[in-house]
């Protein structure tokens, strides 16, 4: 059994001592990208096989969540650089999507103190993808992770002779190592050995997105003053749209400007960060809206103002909670949204898939080489009813923000606010593996069931007993015009 650190206070880079386990990571996502990282000051040897020629830093803005961010206090470098990208002054304003301001501009800070928030503990922060993604390969590049590029993996396997897990590619090559981490994302090829695959259903749902350089405004000068900074011209400033099943959001910063709507599907969406169509396609949908009342017409004109080969269609696509996320001899293991996807609204995509890489390199390193697949089902023990859990706050947060009771949100701005519960943001993986490892290990080992196991503190919400879910349930009671139910426990 590997040895346990005193504490958790910051332990830089070769506090631990080499534990002797290999790591293959596949995919170089936020989930693949930090399990380097983290394995790395672990004390794992670490190889990385990405598929494209190059890391993939495009795309736009995203919710970082508190709870993901805590391991760089371990990463001094890269602490400051992600205080350095983060938007600690940006502001937020709602309005109707017909362009009624409904909640004038204020700080976040501000707006967190009205939701009964810590404005000096926010539980995130909204993010630039490209600048977030190059943070982490330069903090990987930093330390000489050896990744393997164009490497494509068509099927994953693993040996009980050896105790090795391993992948193929499409060349013939054969990678093997003690440990395969599955971070290559929705439709991973270990999903067959694994035994996880859900199908993925419709939601009916697309969101359109567009990410430019902010002198691109100046093609319209009215779009680019009402679309401007806020506090005089100073700091970024995020504008919320809410109207009948729709929603969109803006963000001005002083570089970029970005736009993202959610619509129903038009048939030209599609589950890839690539698939880009014409402005002429998005003002055609803005105005399928329903009700008397359309789309802001300086909502239009900003549309209007985005270059072409920008904007993306990307679908929505529902899934259940997979069964599974390691296989038999648990020497392939799934992290991120190769074993939990999440909807956009549910701002924890990305945060729940570092929270895995973090949670997973700790139980490595504390069970050692002789107990990999202990750790493996311990970490699975100690994450799958959390994601569960914020996989159904998504669906919840996408039906506030698609029907929101403007009604209610006079009296009560925070009903115009995606939830955000204390239970996700306050959590922090590493703490909770070094606290819960052996007693998640013993829950396994005796074969105690997700229902029954009261023996791990819950890291999601407080009094919530799992109770297995699916979409189909919530879809069946969406078309019936039942309010959705969260469930027992304290969600808020």
């Amino acid at each position: 059994m590997g040895s346990l650190p005193l504490s958790t206070d910051s332990k830089p880079l070769g506090s631990y001592p080499s534990s002797g386990i290999n790591v293959l990571i596949v995919g170089t996502g936020l989930a693949g990208l930090t399990a380097a990282i983290e394995c790395t000051r672990k004390g794992h040897s670490v190889q990385v096989l990405e598929r494209n020629a190059s890391i993939n830093t495009a795309g736009d803005m995203y919710f970082m969540g508190l709870s993901a961010t805590r391991f760089m206090k371990h990463w001094p470098e890269l602490a400051q650089e992600y205080d350095e990208i983060s938007l600690h002054n940006a502001w937020i304003e709602t309005f109707k999507h017909d362009g009624e301001q409904m909640i004038k501009p204020l700080k976040v800070a501000v707006r967190l103190k009205a939701a009964g928030l810590d404005p000096n503990t926010p539980p995130g922060t909204f993010q630039m993808r490209p600048l977030v993604y190059r943070m982490f390969v330069r903090q990987v590049e930093r330390l000489g992770v050896n990744i393997e590029f164009g490497a494509r993996v068509i099927d994953y396997f693993e040996n009980e002779k050896t105790g090795k897990g391993g992948v193929t590619t499409e060349d013939g090559r054969r990678f093997e190592a003690d440990i395969v981490i599955a971070a290559d994302g929705v439709g991973s090829k270990s999903q067959k050995l694994v035994g996880g695959q859900v199908r993925a259903q419709k939601s009916g749902r697309a969101m359109w997105r567009a990410a430019f350089p902010r002198t691109e405004l100046d093609k319209n000068p009215e779009v680019k003053a009402f679309f401007g900074l806020a506090n005089g011209g100073k700091d970024p400033i995020v504008r919320t749209w809410l109207g009948p099943s729709t929603y969109a959001l803006t963000l001005t910063r002083p570089d970029l400007m970005v736009w993202i709507v959610n619509h129903d599907a038009t048939g030209s969406e599609s589950e890839s960060w690539n698939n880009t169509i014409e402005a002429d396609e998005v003002l055609e949908g803005l105005d399928q809206v329903p009700g008397p009342n359309k789309w802001a017409p300086i909502f239009k004109e900003l549309v209007k103002c985005t270059p072409p080969k920008t904007i993306l269609n990307f679908e929505l696509l529902w899934r259940n909670p997979q069964p599974s996320w390691t296989s038999p001899l648990s020497r392939v293991v799934q992290i991120g949204d190769s074993a939990h996807s999440y909807l956009p609204a549910s701002s924890n995509g990305a945060t729940q898939a570092i929270e895995d890489a973090v949670s997973l390199a700790t139980c490595l390193q504390i069970g050692g080489k002789e107990n990999i697949a202990e750790s493996v089902r311990a970490h699975i023990r100690m994450r799958f009813v959390r994601n569960a859990c914020a996989q159904k706050l998504g669906f919840s947060n996408a039906e506030l923000l698609q029907d929101t009771k403007w009604d209610k949100v006079k009296m009560d701005p925070r009903r115009a606010n995606p939830s955000l519960p204390k239970w996700i943001y306050s959590h922090n993986p590493e703490e909770y593996a070094y606290d819960n490892y052996h007693k998640a290990v013993e829950s396994v080992k005796m074969g105690i069931s997700l229902e029954d196991d009261d023996r791990l503190p819950p890291n999601y919400p407080p009094g919530y007993r799992y109770q297995p879910w699916n979409i189909e349930k919530i879809m069946d009671d969406m078309r019936a015009g039942r309010p959705f139910e969260l469930g027992p426990g304290d969600w808020s």
